[in-house]
């Protein structure tokens, strides 16, 4: 057969530890939530619209957070895409209809950057700004 679709050994294993890297980078955000009171609700939330890396839940506002994880800060930034931020707006309304409040409950969008040594900086608002 002149093309084989299916991904070589290197290839999947590689998935396999991006997967993995990227489910401890979201398990290390959602430390630091709780850490700071936050109250983590749901993870890998996936709407009709899109998905939605860790939703955490405050006493006063709901916050949807993208996690990134590459080498650095500054890469892991620049994986976000306008087009990941529209889907991650269109899940969180669909997130939020089911609220009482609906759109008018407080929200917050954050980017969670996380590096190759773990460590974890938290950009409030920062899909929205």
């Amino acid at each position: 057969m002149p093309f084989d679709f299916a991904p070589s050994p290197a290839r999947r294993a590689r998935g396999r530890r991006s997967y993995h890297a990227g489910l401890m980078a979201e398990d290390s955000v959602a430390r630091d939530y709780e850490a700071c009171g936050g109250r983590v609700t749901e993870r890998r939330w996936r709407g009709e619209g899109g998905e939605i890396d860790l939703v955490v839940e405050s006493p006063d506002t709901v916050v949807f957070v993208e996690v990134k994880q590459s080498r650095t800060f500054d890469m892991a930034a620049e994986a976000v895409t306008p087009q990941q931020v529209a889907r991650i707006m269109a899940a969180a309304s669909e997130y939020v209809g089911r609220y009482p409040t609906a759109l008018s409950t407080p929200m917050r969008f954050d980017l969670a950057l996380v590096n190759a040594q773990g460590e974890v900086r938290i950009l409030e608002g920062a899909l929205t700004a």
